[in-house]
């Protein structure tokens, strides 16, 4: 397959994708901003070809001549030099999908994959604060805990993009995910995360102190990684995110229990302004490749 020089500024555009188990965002990145997007729910119970055919058209509505390639997180393993993804969450037919493949001979495009809480901390490198930190590590809090890891300014992976997965690690009677996601919220008290936004927003005594518990247990999660990574910045991404304000001085209050006081002092942890941080960082994981392919001296290792 023949792909285009991305130097080539009639190719300028990159499709990032954003796919997770309840809707699938598509954009169109250029110049670090999407100009174009589309949204739709995944039918997540569907069988796995229904659901390439729904992904195949929706990328079809914003294809052009002036697109470079196409990037895609997704949130399960993946092998990246193959393109194939395994085991993706809340999606039980992708048990093994060859989705590079399968797009790449489609679009006649260049395809490049990796695991969504990678592309959120790539976005949020390349296109938010996370410009000017050479270590940083991005979380996904929404309905499970994902996070990606950006060392000495190259995104590290691990085996089929596994590392990071500090979600599974065991905590209290379950594990660090059952606390620090949208699960903590179900499993405790049986509403979701966004009711109990709506309820702190009214100033509700239980919201309130359900989020500040939230914040404690994240605050541990943080202090593993601090001795495991040590990191210069923490950014926070997906639905709970947008409740940092709630959980933000619990969340604090527990990391300032970390042993070297040192490294908080400096530490950075703040919630990610980038409103599309998974979908940019999938656009630039592909622009990146490309341009490591033709001009490896001025590209991110990505």
């Amino acid at each position: 397959m023949n792909y285009t020089n991305p130097t080539d500024s009639r190719h300028s555009k990159y499709i990032g994708i954003d796919i997770g188990g309840t809707k699938i965002h598509i954009g169109v990145v250029q110049n670090e901003r999407i100009i174009q997007e589309i949204q739709f729910e995944t039918s997540a119970a569907a069988p796995k070809e229904q659901i390439l055919g729904a992904l195949v058209d929706s990328i079809k509505t914003v294809m052009d001549g002036e697109v470079a390639g196409i990037g895609i997180g997704v949130p399960g393993l993946v092998d990246e030099q193959n393109g194939i993804v395994h085991n993706v969450q809340n999606i039980p037919s992708w048990r093994e999908v060859g989705l590079k493949q399968h797009l790449a001979s489609y679009f006649k495009e260049p395809v490049y994959i990796t695991n969504d809480a990678n592309a959120f901390a790539i976005g949020e490198k390349m296109y938010g604060k996370g410009k000017e930190y050479t270590n940083l590590v991005g979380i996904t809090l929404g309905t499970g805990l994902g996070a990606g890891i950006i060392i000495n300014n190259g995104v590290y992976s691990g085996t089929l993009s596994s590392a990071g997965e500090f979600g599974c690690i065991p905590y209290r009677d379950k594990t660090i995910e059952d606390y620090c996601s949208g699960k903590f919220f179900v499993q405790n008290y049986g509403l979701p995360g966004t009711e109990f936004h709506a309820l702190a927003q009214r100033g509700d005594s239980k919201a309130l102190e359900a989020f500040s518990q939230y914040g404690e247990h994240l605050g541990n999660a943080i202090k593993i990684i601090l001795y495991t990574l040590s990191p210069e910045a923490i950014f926070l991404g997906g639905s709970i995110s947008k409740c940092y304000q709630y959980f933000q001085e619990a969340l604090h209050r527990s990391v300032r229990e970390f042993p070297f006081k040192i490294i908080t002092d400096r530490l950075v942890i703040a919630p990610s302004e980038l409103g599309n941080a998974a979908v940019l960082g999938a656009a630039a994981v592909c622009k990146s490749k490309l341009e490591l392919s033709f001009t490896p001296q001025t590209a991110l290792s990505l």
